[in-house]
């Protein structure tokens, strides 16, 4: 979007630009001599916003196009040479014609075109200066160059007062001077010519000497030839005063950029080296994002350690319980590696926090015979979150010792080997990760088909029934089971602890229930015996609550019993009853005590009556207070929604149990059971 907004605003300004060249060239054709006051004015009117409207086109069009400084220096030269070369053909053919000899047509329009050369050529001159200016500025310098570029528009317009009176020269003359001035100043601005090459400094450093005497010619020719002198000042003297300024720009800038790429050159090599580091940092970036074999990685950094450190060879190891272990060598043997990796870290006691450089020589005076006579090594840590995992070694053979910028560049490899390595651990984890969660997919699936599928439906028994788990997959289990006598048996359960493990377990009671029910009508009964089959599956450390019950769909006598589950709500149009007979959870006792502690409890249960089953997750849910939902919240929802249908009071109990928690994360299953007796139907 804001590229096309830069695409519309820059072919507006040069549809202005044209406009403005139009009327400025019929003016010229129809009055080529500006006699009268008032056509000098509005000429010069005309000139100057023609300049100002092509130098804003030519600046941001060299801004979008501009590929490298040296494409701009070349640019400015060519145009340089052509205005060079257009004067030399005019002088020829004019010779020592004047404005005195008179304008034909042709001569005006000859006349309007040479200026409109003049014109394009210069500004776009003066717009790649400005570039050059511009580049690879730390500090905007924008205030220095609208300071010069202001001056240089004063310079243009004090030619008005010379129409006024000739010798009122001084402020043209003073604008002319500080213009110079802030050139100057602006030439100054030259932070490019440290990025490039060497190659192209010596390059730049021809040019700039060339450039530089045909800027002068260039100035020469347009201040002191009486042809130039006469068509330019008969079209605009403030064009005169704008090329002459520009070419002075030229002479100061390229002398400028002489001097200073020739004080750049003794440091050519060192910036080469620098961007040669930060060209393989860029590499090593894109790598470490893109390539996640570390053994691949490894080798790329050692070569690159050996290239831009200056170094006879390089390797790396890496620590894994202790040990150290070779990863990558370069211009070395591994066994010479190993022996130097062992002998610089002696017993193991050794270690090397930061980047050391080691007199190798000094320390050793064992190893001449057997490998390479090495004079220093660096020595960096591979070190990630404060840990260190390895080591990588630049080795020379030289006597010169490693500079801060090499150090530097050994530990900055050693930092990407670094991260490399914590890649390779992040990517085996994620992998594990992955694994993982397709088992927890297998779970969620296998509890998907343990749960009901289809709700039981009568006209007498209304259901609702809903289950979330905590995590991916959930403890929670309810059932419903069709037995003989128009009766439905229920079964709501929750297995201690969270997770595959209690899903696992869920599963397993899910059978037993399944089983149990069809041959034992009782819930008491049923849930002794679910606790007897349990004991050769249940770990000490494991339990499971249930409540179990039967509703005859014919009477509306419902008998249940539980087993350490919450309280089973019984709402009417009266009152909420809790009915909590006694009973501990399945698997905590296997002796006589279990069926001692089950008791079991029987309800008539009434036109419209709804029996509220549900696991501790409602109850137990906490806010940012710590405070539980608690029963009498519960209860006070369904009082207020007691004449709704089952699956809206569903919705309004997990409703405002999630407004209730939404500062805390939910810490246990929830399940929820609702039946509706309709005796009249």
């Amino acid at each position: 979007m804001q590229s096309r907004i830069k695409i519309l605003t820059r072919s507006r300004g040069l549809e202005n630009a044209i406009i403005v060249f139009i009327l400025l060239f019929l003016l010229n054709l129809i009055f080529p001599q500006h006699d009268s006051l008032l056509l000098f004015i509005g000429n010069e009117i005309l000139v100057f916003v023609t300049v100002y409207l092509s130098f804003n086109y030519a600046s941001d069009f060299l801004n979008s196009k501009v590929d490298s400084p040296l494409s701009l220096v070349l640019n400015a030269g060519i145009l340089a040479a052509l205005i060079f070369f257009i004067i030399s053909i005019v002088k020829a053919l004019l010779g020592s014609q004047t404005s005195g000899n008179g304008f034909g047509f042709f001569n005006s329009l000859f006349s309007v075109l040479l200026n409109f050369v003049f014109i394009g050529a210069t500004v776009y001159i003066f717009s790649t200066f400005r570039e050059l200016s511009f580049l690879r500025q730390k500090k905007d310098p924008s205030t220095y160059f609208n300071t010069m570029l202001a001056f240089f528009g004063l310079s243009f317009i004090s030619n008005l007062f010379l129409k006024f009176d000739p010798t009122f020269d001084y402020p043209k003359d003073s604008f002319y001077v500080v213009t110079i001035v802030l050139i100057f100043l602006n030439s100054l601005r030259v932070s490019w010519i440290a990025f490039l090459t060497k190659k192209q400094k010596y390059y730049l450093l021809i040019i700039s000497v060339v450039l530089s005497i045909l800027f002068g010619m260039d100035y020469a020719i347009v201040m002191e030839s009486n042809i130039m002198r006469e068509i330019l000042f008969a079209f605009s003297p403030g064009l005169h005063t704008f090329i002459s300024l520009v070419m002075i720009y030229g002479i100061i800038n390229f002398g400028v950029i002489f001097f200073t790429t020739l004080f750049h050159l003794p440091t050519a090599e060192a910036f080469d080296r620098k961007a040669d580091e930060v060209s393989s940092m860029m590499d090593l970036t894109k790598l470490v994002t893109q390539v996640f074999d570390f053994k691949e990685l490894a080798e790329t950094i050692t070569t690159i350690t050996t290239r831009v450190c200056n170094a006879d060879s390089a390797w790396l190891v890496t620590k894994k319980d202790n040990n150290i272990e070779l990863g990558s060598v370069r211009n070395i043997g591994f066994v010479d590696a190993d022996r130097i990796t062992n002998q610089l870290f002696g017993s193991g006691e050794k270690d090397y926090d930061t980047i050391e450089i080691v007199q190798y020589d000094i320390v050793n005076h064992t190893v001449k015979n057997h490998e390479q006579n090495f004079k220093s090594i660096a020595i960096a840590p591979l070190k990630v979150h404060g840990i260190v995992n390895g080591y990588l070694f630049a080795a020379r053979q030289r006597d010169n010792n490693f500079d801060p910028d090499e150090k530097k560049a050994v530990q900055a490899f050693a930092d990407y080997a670094a991260v490399a390595l914590e890649n390779a651990k992040l990517i085996e984890e994620s992998i594990e990760k992955e694994r993982l969660e397709k088992e927890f997919d297998v779970a969620r699936d296998i509890q998907r088909k343990i749960l009901p599928s289809t709700i039981p439906t009568s006209d007498q028994l209304q259901i609702s029934a809903l289950f979330v788990p905590a995590f991916e997959v959930g403890g929670d289990y309810y059932d419903f089971f069709e037995l003989e006598d128009d009766r439905l048996g229920f079964v709501v359960a929750d297995v201690s602890g969270k997770g595959i493990s209690a899903a696992f377990i869920m599963a397993e009671v899910k059978g037993i229930f399944e089983s149990l029910s069809k041959i034992i009508s009782n819930p008491r009964e049923l849930l002794i015996n679910v606790n007897n089959i349990l004991k050769g599956s249940l770990d000490k450390k494991n339990f499971v609550t249930a409540v179990y019950g039967v509703i005859n769909k014919k009477t509306g006598i419902m008998n249940f019993a539980r087993a350490g589950h919450t309280p089973v709500h019984i709402c009417s149009s009266e009152k909420i009853e809790r009915h909590q007979p006694a009973g501990i959870g399945l698997g905590l006792d296997y002796t006589a005590g279990f069926a001692a502690s089950i008791k079991e409890m029987e309800i008539q249960l009434k036109n419209n009556d709804i029996v509220i089953c549900y696991s501790d997750g409602i109850p137990e849910a906490k806010n940012k207070l710590e405070e539980d939902f608690g029963y009498d919240r519960l209860d006070s929802i369904l009082t207020k929604n007691y004449s709704e249908n089952l699956d809206r009071i569903s919705n309004n109990i997990m409703q405002e149990l999630t407004v209730f928690s939404q500062s805390h994360s939910q810490h246990d299953d929830i399940t929820l059971v609702i039946f509706k007796w309709n005796q009249k139907k």
